[in-house]
């Protein structure tokens, strides 16, 4: 079975967005916490206040919110390894995963007592050294488990290589988790006052492990003694709370509690990009599928492609895309893909909206 099948298994059999009594379920995963300090500052750890704003925001989800079920991956402070909280996330069928932390500098970075600012992440491959740099970080902890090269395929933290092969997951959910984040970026400056840092993508293993929209939030600089200040205080963990909260409510608005859409992507995915009204490709938007990756420059007659003809070449920051099988009819794409992926087992088709990739 190559892999694209066994995903749409996966998806119908352990991706149902709602819970059985049919609440939308909250998976709140404060980062780090027990052996892991995470990030240190003057006189907080990022596991405390993680864990802070996460209890605070989850209390007013369950007081705010009737409709709606709260999962903690950890409500004290305890070390939970990451797989197992990507576990407890799939087990619990969430509809939306967040997992929350604190960012941080290099002691040897001049800038480290002055730059702030708030960025929410989603799956994909880093786009500059500072997304691997925080990935690098966050993704360090799986160190502290026992045989953790098993429970990660060989997935090592420190080697920049290990994060191309997470681009290959990161689809499936991506336009929601890319909603989510852009509104939750609004709201904490709106609410929290916070300096936008905007949404960034990076190989975060804790949400590429979970099948549900997922984003990770670094709630501002730990480093910066002001900043560290003020998300340990009271009134600015509320206020990041509240932020988190508010960006909730409008991202279930904005997707009518995410429930009949996130079901399709479940049952029928071949409807994605269609209007269900005129079963017409929507403007703007091409499928293509991309069979290669990699930081060669191949000429269009590489033995590479296979026997494949008219194969395209796309930059994406140090790496070199290739795509073939365009089109603007996803049914069309989704055959293609078939008979690619006997050639390219990994093979997975990417969106173009008016010429440019979508992330």
């Amino acid at each position: 079975m190559n892999k694209f099948a066994a995903l749409i298994i996966f998806c119908i059999v352990f991706i149902p967005c709602v819970a059985k009594d049919g609440n939308f379920v909250l998976i709140i995963d404060a980062g780090h916490g027990g052996k892991d300090v995470g990030a240190p500052g003057v006189s907080n750890y990022e596991k405390n206040i993680n864990l802070d704003v996460a209890l605070k925001f989850g209390e007013l989800v369950e007081k705010r919110m009737k409709d709606a079920e709260v999962v903690y991956t950890r409500k004290r402070d305890k070390f939970v390894p990451l797989q197992e909280r990507a576990n407890i996330a799939n087990a619990a069928k969430g509809d939306l995963f967040v997992s929350i932390h604190t960012n941080s500098l290099d002691k040897r970075n001049r800038n480290r007592k002055t730059i702030k600012g708030t960025a929410t992440y989603t799956l994909g491959l880093h786009r500059t050294d500072d997304n691997l740099e925080v990935a690098m970080r966050e993704n360090s902890v799986i160190s502290l488990e026992e045989d953790y090269t098993t429970t990660y395929k060989g997935f090592d933290p420190n080697s920049a290589e290990s994060y191309i092969i997470n681009e290959i997951y990161q689809n499936h959910y991506m336009e929601q988790s890319v909603n989510f984040a852009s509104i939750l970026q609004k709201q904490f400056v709106k609410t929290a006052g916070r300096v936008d840092r905007g949404v960034r993508q990076a190989g975060f293993l804790v949400i590429r492990e979970t099948a549900m929209p997922s984003v990770l939030v670094e709630l501002d600089f730990i480093c910066n003694p002001t900043q560290e200040k003020y998300m340990a205080s009271e009134k600015g963990c509320s206020q990041l709370a509240e932020a988190l909260y508010n960006a909730l409510v409008e991202y279930r608005k904005s997707n009518h509690d995410n429930v009949d859409s996130t079901r399709q992507y479940a049952t029928s995915s071949q409807d994605e990009g269609k209007d269900k009204k005129t079963n017409v490709s929507r403007a703007g938007i091409e499928y293509k599928i991309q069979i290669l990756a990699g930081r060669s420059k191949l000429p269009s007659n590489s033995k590479e492609f296979k026997g494949l003809k008219g194969v395209e070449r796309y930059k994406d920051g140090n790496l070199y895309k290739y795509m073939y099988g365009a089109t603007t009819d996803y049914d069309e794409v989704v055959k293609t893909l078939k008979k690619v992926q006997r050639k390219f087992k990994d093979a997975y088709i990417v969106t173009f909206k008016n010429g440019r990739l979508e992330k």
